[in-house]
């Protein structure tokens, strides 16, 4: 990677982290990261509501490839001193999503200035922590038939710099799930003339360990109880009204929608038994994220042929990315780029994302785009 280009983007990266942005709010985000590539490169930048991508157009009949990255932050405190740290309370980039946009920003700058024989497109993208995003990019895909995409996390406990694949599922399906319930209510020395929730919930939260063990799924299913919130603090009644919070979890996708099923079915069977309504509400629905072995045989490829260390993953991540909405109508691969042993963990006030590992990520698609 060219020094200077090297230099514009971990400037570019500082400048992302002082200023955070939540999921769906990206407005100054996505318009400094047009600005940069608007200032640095001839690229052609097409802008959506939300999010936006650039394309380098190599010609009719040549490859169609893309490349995305996320900006989204969290809804943390910064939690460390940095020089660079961010200038809002209650929001930073505690998942390295800045490291993302910078580092496909390098990548940008140097397709710009070397060109090559495919058609390259920069995905940048919103709302990825909220699963709001991809899903809402999605049509980017077949609107440029675009063959192949290839996305990248940085990622703690992996040997720094390291290229880490895995071929079939790589990220699990999820997501949250709040079981309604409403009865009736009943002063507290007279329970049996009303309708109390709890012993609904309750046979739910017995009944997980059947629904998620080994011996009723071909894959590993999670269901994690977030919150239990049951009438209210008075001590004179009895609760009429009751949510059940759970993240529901899986290895493939099929078996997270049987988990939803069964809850459903069963929350239903005690709604009817004890004369109350339920209902169901979802959100932050993650697919599963599924990489294409062809996909990863060309990280393979790169890897060798640069020198880079490639570790085959042993098992999944269990945290899930809306990226699977691409690879379900395009082959693809998600890609994980080490932090190091010692790092902290994404998600943590410790952590910060690791300037070092930009020019490893955009070495990689380089190769992937035939850059030299």
């Amino acid at each position: 990677m060219e020094s200077e280009n090297l230099k514009l983007v971990k400037q570019l990266r500082h400048e992302l982290h002082q200023h955070p942005e939540l999921s769906n709010e990206e407005a100054w985000t996505k318009q400094y990261l047009i600005d940069f590539l608007k200032k640095h490169t001839k690229l052609e930048i097409i802008e959506h509501d939300k999010w936006f991508y650039a394309a380098y157009r190599a010609g009719e009949g040549k490859q169609n490839i893309a490349f995305r990255a996320d900006f989204d932050a969290l809804p943390m405190d910064e939690g460390i001193e940095l020089p660079y740290g961010s200038q809002f309370p209650g929001k930073a980039h505690k998942c390295g999503h800045d490291g993302h946009s910078a580092s496909l920003a390098g990548f940008a700058l140097e397709v710009d200035q070397k060109g090559t024989d495919k058609n390259i497109f920069f995905l940048f993208q919103h709302a990825e922590e909220t699963g709001d995003g991809a899903v809402e990019c999605v049509s980017f895909i077949e609107e440029n038939k675009i063959e192949e995409i290839f996305a990248y996390h940085n990622m703690s406990g992996m040997a720094f710099k390291s290229v880490n694949v895995i071929d079939g599922t790589c990220q699990f399906a999820s997501k949250g799930m709040t079981i309604h319930f409403e009865g009736s209510p009943a002063h507290a020395s007279q329970p049996e003339t009303g309708v109390n929730p709890s012993y609904a919930i309750a046979k739910l939260i017995h009944a997980i360990p059947e629904f998620t063990s080994s011996d009723n799924n071909k894959g590993l299913v999670l269901c994690t109880v977030v919150q239990i919130d049951v009438g209210e603090r008075a001590f004179g009644m009895s609760a009429s009204k009751g949510d059940l919070l759970l993240t529901i979890r899986a290895y493939y996708e099929e078996e997270l929608d049987k988990l939803q099923r069964n809850l459903e079915d069963l929350a239903n069977a005690q709604a009817e038994e004890y004369g109350m309504k339920v209902s169901f509400t979802y959100n932050d629905e993650f697919p599963e994220t599924y990489n294409y072995k062809e996909s990863n045989d060309r990280v393979r490829a790169v890897c060798k042929e640069k020198g880079m260390e490639l570790v085959e993953m042993k098992e999944a991540w269990r945290a899930s990315e809306d990226f699977g909405h691409y690879t379900k109508v395009t082959k693809g691969a998600m890609i994980y780029i080490g932090n190091g042993f010692e790092h902290p963990p994404i998600h943590t006030y410790e952590y910060d994302f690791k300037d070092d590992i930009i020019e490893t990520a955009v070495e990689l698609f380089k190769g992937l785009a035939s850059v030299y």
